[in-house]
């Protein structure tokens, strides 16, 4: 390496003579050199190689011989192209042609250049003020790596590898912009049945392995060209461009069939579902987002008609999707302007016909509409949370009302899945109970099999509690799930509440009768009371009393009241009337 020009050394390095000063200076630019993390060339103003270090070199995998003093940098470019180290697409006048337009810039500029062995190399050059220039060049392999790896997980879904929500809105734009005449794009927006019980059941790491492996077959069915892409939890969204709406449909039907069929994870046998919405654009679609929309509100309509199905979606579930959200709004200002009432349905004894308890039911006095079903917000108010606070509502007002009647009424309060999963859900339970000062064991707390699908541990570590403070717990629409019999062996439940499907076949179809005998039979058994839902007929009364039922419920004896008429039939004065 050689150096031929003359620098000034800062003042303190005592040397005595100027030769001495410039050896002293040599030898600590040498050393500067060859301690560079770049590799470093730097040419006069006539384009000849002055100085070069070991990292250049290095970089370039080049011997010591391969440059020397005096060398242009066209002759240094010739001969690394020679030597095969660039990519096969960089030439002689391409790369030179860089560095003169580089340094015509005025500032020190970057290029990137490939190397034939795969790593990238960022070529810097400045021009120095006496004429001249420096180049630098340091070796950006891993750092591209890294940010090409950066950019890719911000794209894509760490578990699936699938892309994710950015990178579907670009995929589905350029996809729009390419269709073909005759061509749209199809839509499909995805959804698991049954995934959170697995996930819940046998963790969350099976849950993972359970979702990769359904990203795998979507991504086989999906064969063709189509895009699968995850959007989080359990929900998938499949781009893929077809002729016709009945491609789309096929393409959905095999997709469902597909994640439909059985898992075998870990030795484990896992059967879920699927459910998916289809939309299709039109010529005026340019944006992906409103299509994902319009899908995903087709997905809302095949959950709602009974999952592993697909709907295609249609303009009217626009209108009732904008429907059920200004439902949503006005549900809220309910709650906030306290527009609710509680109205109490009669639980007979069929011995003596008395009353012996109430079941709370939560009416929506609302302006327009009048009093509304709990069928028509219900279900909104489970889906949006509101339910937690609407329940505590009612079972504050429930105990209230209770602590009013007899000492032998119970009163009966539906409880949410939504609600049992609250932390201090067995506080709010102890508080509205001494709030009213009703005896525990006057409230009957009234759940369905959903409660003990989701989060089991936990619901029933709460269910014990309560009972252990001496709340009855009541399992309500008993026969219509899955498990009913599997989950009274987990939980001694004071009561089942055989549904009110099996009553209105009575007298229709034998195999009703027997299957109320055979609830009616495991309730006594278990030493749990049995209430039979649905009771509108003195047929069907005779029936299950028959049978050997403890207690009934229904429009024979009597609908929904509202409080003031509970407490007439009760002949129980309300305080409002004392005071009159």
């Amino acid at each position: 390496m050689a150096f031929d020009g003359v620098f000034h050394p800062a003042d303190g390095l005592g040397l005595s003579t100027p030769n001495a000063r410039v050896i002293e200076q040599n030898r600590l630019f040498d050393a500067a050199l060859e301690n560079m993390s770049q590799g470093l060339c730097m040419f006069d103003s006539g384009g000849r190689l002055l100085v070069w270090n070991r990292r250049y070199l290095e970089i370039f995998r080049l011997g010591p011989d391969h440059l020397r003093v005096g060398m242009n940098q066209r002759q240094i470019v010739e001969s690394l192209v020679g030597l095969g180290r660039y990519a096969p697409d960089l030439t002689v006048d391409a790369l030179c042609e860089g560095t003169r337009t580089s340094l015509l810039q005025g500032q020190a500029t970057s290029i990137l250049r490939a190397l034939a062995d795969g790593r990238t190399v960022s070529a810097t050059h400045r021009a120095m003020s006496g004429g001249g220039w420096v180049a630098t060049f340091e070796d950006v392999t891993e750092r591209r790596r890294n940010e090409d790896r950066i950019t890719y997980m911000a794209r894509h879904d760490a578990l699936t590898d699938l892309p994710n929500r950015v990178a579907l809105h670009e995929i589905g734009n350029a996809m729009l912009g390419q269709l073909r005449p005759g061509q749209a794009l199809a839509v499909l927006c995805l959804d698991l049945d049954r995934f959170k019980p697995v996930n819940d059941g046998f963790g969350h790491a099976t849950g993972d392995k359970l979702l990769r492996q359904v990203a795998q077959r979507l991504q086989r069915g999906g064969r063709g060209g189509a895009t699968v892409a995850r959007m989080g939890g359990d929900e998938f969204v499949v781009l893929h461009r077809v002729e016709t709406l009945t491609d789309a449909e096929s393409l959905a039907r095999r997709l469902i069939a597909a994640v439909s069929a059985p898992y075998d994870i870990d030795g484990l046998r896992i059967e879920i579902g699927m459910s998916a919405g289809i939309v299709l654009s039109g010529e005026d679609d340019g944006n992906v987002i409103p299509l994902l929309q319009n899908a995903d509100l087709a997905l809302y309509q095949a959950k709602a008609d009974g999952r592993g199905t697909y709907r295609v979606f249609e303009v009217q579930m626009d209108e009732r999707a904008r429907a059920r959200l200004s439902l949503e709004q006005e549900l809220r200002e309910a709650l906030t302007n306290d527009r609710f009432e509680v109205f109490y349905q009669p639980l007979v004894d069929l011995g003596s016909n008395a009353v012996i308890g109430l079941e709370a039911l939560v009416r929506w006095r609302h302006a327009e509409r009048g009093l509304t079903s709990p069928a028509v917000f219900i279900p909104i108010a489970e889906e949006t949370g509101l339910i937690v606070p609407l329940g505590e509502w009612v079972l504050r007002r429930a105990c209230r009302d209770a602590a009013r009647w007899p000492s032998h009424i119970r009163v009966a309060v539906n409880v949410s899945p939504h609600q049992l999963r609250q932390r201090n859900f067995t506080a709010m339970v102890l508080s509205a109970l001494s709030e009213s000062s009703l005896d525990p064991r006057r409230l009957e707390l009234e759940i369905t099999e959903s409660v003990l699908l989701e989060e089991t541990d936990a619901n029933l570590k709460t269910l014990h509690a309560l009972r252990g403070f001496g709340v009855r717990i009541a399992m309500d629409d008993f026969g219509t799930g899955y498990s009913s019999i599997s989950y009274l062996r987990r939980f001694p439940f004071d009561k089942i509440k055989i549904d009110r499907s099996f009553v209105r076949e009575i007298g229709e179809k034998p195999e009703a009768s027997a299957i109320i005998r055979a609830i009616i039979g495991l309730g006594r058994s278990l030493n749990m009371t049995t209430l039979v839902e649905g009771i509108e007929t003195e047929v069907q009364r005779s029936a299950v009393q028959a049978e050997g039922a403890h207690e009934m419920q229904g429009f024979l004896f009597n609908s929904p009241r509202p409080a003031r008429e509970i407490d007439a039939l009760l002949r129980i004065a309300r305080p409002e009337d004392e005071a009159a």
